[in-house]
């Protein structure tokens, strides 16, 4: 048994083995934070419960933001091997998607305790997510390409990670484009919405289709990586969500633009679209309930991946709310209800372990590092 963090052989253990795969916490947890304000019957005190939750978001990201940075400040040598390392630098991915829960979050929550300065503040943390997500999703897959060791059998859906942030960044777009005005500025932001949605949705696809190969060669993943299998559904829900809330928003700002054409398509394709990547999705998901399903049976060991529970499957929940709404069809309504007390009951387990694992130092664990020194000696 490891001591607690407090207790460790070094107080800066803590900051020297700390790790972006952290940030997936941030995730998971501002999503459902989303969630629960979208559910039907939320009243005053569920809304109350998801502003607290969002405000919790924002202390996480900010906590984890300071031991990331502390740890390139202190150990910047043994910070730079994550560019080197082929599964800790996918998780560099998880930073600017947890930052667009907190940008989502001052529109969905921070308009009603703010006011018109959180719109401003959600703006100012979307284009910062912006950079962040184009930046990594350029940075980490050349990586990969140039100067880390990947085989097939070895590869999981963690891939995605690095890729999904700029849809995750297109979504975001569409709801702040709720908050905006038709001029220039909105013109531009749906722009780049599809832009980014383009960036991540394609190559996630690819992505995809090669670990649909890499199943069928190799069979099913190690079930210390079993959870990842989760992972297959964030790109689908999110690309979606993308298309949806874009799509929503799009006439308004086409036709104060003079677009009058593509205003009358684009919302019938992002609901066409949002069915078909549903479709896609449902696949997915039956997939990851059979893997986890079948790894459950020996027990699957709890690490920081057990949060790909919580973001993708949220994700993909909120994209059946938004198509229920768009198509005033409570029979998605439905399903994405009970799909979200799955979610709640998950967070809340997922949650609990990281806690524990937290507190006795089992979860400070840096591969990169073990990766250097087995290097030096």
């Amino acid at each position: 048994m490891k001591k607690p963090f407090y207790q460790l052989e070094q107080s800066r253990d803590v900051i020297r083995h700390f790790t972006p795969n952290w940030f997936t916490a941030t995730m998971g947890t501002g999503v459902v934070a989303m969630i629960l304000a979208q559910l039907p019957f939320a009243s005053s005190i569920l809304f109350m419960l998801a502003t607290k939750l969002w405000q919790f978001n924002i202390l996480l990201f900010i906590t984890f933001s300071i031991l990331y940075g502390l740890r390139w400040i202190l150990f910047p040598t043994e910070a730079k091997q994550i560019f080197n390392h082929p599964n800790m630098s996918l998780f560099l991915g998880a930073i600017p998607m947890g930052l667009a829960t907190i940008a989502n979050g001052f529109l969905s929550f921070g308009v009603h305790l703010y006011g018109d300065i959180a719109v401003q503040i959600a703006t100012y943390l979307w284009y910062l997510d912006v950079f962040f997500a184009v930046l990594i999703a350029w940075v980490v897959p050349f990586c990969m390409f140039s100067c880390q060791d990947h085989q097939l059998q070895r590869m999981t859906a963690v891939w995605l990670l690095p890729i999904v942030a700029c849809e995750v960044a297109a979504s975001s777009a569409g709801l702040l484009l709720q908050h905006l005005a038709a001029d220039q500025h909105a013109l531009a932001i749906l722009i780049m919405g599809y832009v980014l949605w383009g960036i991540s949705v394609l190559p996630a696809f690819a992505i995809l289709t090669i670990l649909m190969l890499r199943l069928a060669l190799h069979q099913l993943p190690e079930k210390e990586v079993a959870i990842s299998s989760w992972l297959c559904l964030g790109p689908i829900g999110t690309g979606a969500m993308a298309l949806l809330l874009l799509g929503q928003q799009a006439p308004r700002i086409l036709n104060a633009a003079g677009l009058e054409e593509l205003a009358t398509i684009v919302p019938a394709l992002g609901v066409i679209g949002g069915l078909v990547l549903l479709g896609f999705g449902l696949w997915w998901f039956g997939i990851a309930v059979l893997t986890t399903v079948r790894h459950a049976r020996t027990g699957i060991p709890f690490n920081l991946g057990w949060w790909g529970l919580t973001f993708p499957f949220g994700v993909f929940i909120l994209a059946i709310f938004n198509l229920a709404h768009q198509l005033q069809f409570n029979f998605f309504t439905y399903i994405a209800v009970a799909l979200s007390i799955v979610l709640l009951a998950l967070w809340a387990l997922v949650m609990k372990k990281t806690v524990v694992g937290a507190y006795s130092g089992q979860l400070f664990f840096s591969p990169c590092l073990v990766a250097l020194q087995q290097k030096m000696q």
